[in-house]
């Protein structure tokens, strides 16, 4: 090969090498890109399912002792020296604990005013147009199933004449369900579950009642699974 042609030789696999230079750097800087948002999508579901209930967790636990401390001092009410009603206790506000002996001992969570999500963080939230707890009506309160502290996840597991036990500062309210929450799924629309007598639009209550609900799947649905109870026992504390 003479000297003019190898230059030329020389001169087209510098260009081809530049040529493939340029396409592997756009290749790679697309990669890189994709790469980076499948990671930050796998970091916001890592956070939404396991974060949200480190941090859920301990604010709960937190509430609950503030929530405990608060009711054995005796000052701490209304400027009028009577306790607080829930029904006064602004949105997200604690007003109560929940306990389910059949979820374990160590099962207890705040109830606060309020069901938006933000009012859900770590709690159990209540229905505040219903019944307070022990009230003749329906006391009925929501839960996250996961995420977020995901107190109601092992709901479904309950069974009929399981108890729910409802701690204020003035009674502990023990409730007995009449059903099981994994028999029962209706639509995020149904409103009757929330019914002073759930089920019969209208009626008059006679009795102390609550409702739990809960997302009816383990990922974001709109189906909810409702547990319904009556009230067997009252404690004053003393």
């Amino acid at each position: 090969m003479t000297a003019p042609d190898t230059a030329a030789a020389s001169d087209e696999s510098r260009e081809s090498q530049a040529s493939g230079s340029r396409g592997v750097s756009a290749f790679t800087l697309v990669g890189i890109v994709l790469i980076l948002l499948g990671l930050a999508v796998l970091g916001y579901v890592a956070w939404e399912y396991f974060g949200t209930n480190v941090v859920a967790e301990r604010q709960a636990d937190s509430t609950v002792q503030k929530l405990e401390s608060a009711w054995e001092d005796p000052l701490a009410a209304s400027s009028s020296g009577e306790p607080v009603s829930p029904a006064q206790l602004p949105p997200g506000n604690a007003m109560a604990l929940i306990r389910i002996p059949a979820l374990g001992s160590d099962w207890v969570w705040p109830v606060v005013v309020g069901t938006d999500l933000d009012d859900l963080e770590g709690t159990v939230g209540w229905y505040s147009d219903t019944a307070a707890p022990g009230e003749v009506g329906n006391f009925a309160v929501a839960g996250h199933r996961v995420t977020h502290g995901e107190p109601f996840r092992r709901l479904l597991e309950l069974r009929v004449k399981d108890q729910v036990i409802i701690e204020t500062r003035t009674a502990t309210y023990t409730y007995q369900l009449d059903n099981d929450p994994a028999k029962l799924t209706v639509p995020d629309t149904a409103g009757w579950v929330l019914d002073p007598v759930p089920g019969k639009d209208g009626q008059k209550p006679s009795k102390a009642l609550i409702t739990l609900t809960t997302c009816q799947d383990l990922f974001r649905s709109a189906d909810r699974s409702v547990a319904f109870g009556h009230l067997v026992k009252t404690t004053p504390r003393t």
